[in-house]
């Protein structure tokens, strides 16, 4: 079994995610082999809380240009995690 906080990676905290708190939805960057059960069982063992769902999102490498160097924005795994209602993370909460 996989350490959980080597499965989530870090917390994305962007203008859309912090409106999607609202909803009891919560983002995270995750590892790029993990699976929806894998990422459900770490969220629950991190965070101390129950979750009802996980939809994953794959974003590819972007093209980049830095002045004259060219090379590629790197791949992220994204997972959005739904609590159970009435549940939160406090790290989240502004």
């Amino acid at each position: 079994m996989k350490n959980p906080y080597d499965i989530i990676v870090r917390p994305l905290i962007t203008e859309k995610t912090t409106k999607l708190v609202d909803t009891g939805k919560y983002t995270f960057e995750v590892m790029q082999d993990a699976n929806k059960i894998e990422v459900k069982r770490a969220v629950e063992d991190i965070f101390k809380v129950n979750v009802v769902d996980v939809n994953i999102i794959n974003v590819r490498k972007k093209p980049r240009k830095v002045g004259r160097y060219e090379g590629f924005a790197p791949a992220v795994r994204k997972a959005v995690v739904t609590l159970q209602k009435g549940q939160t993370i406090d790290r989240f909460e502004i």
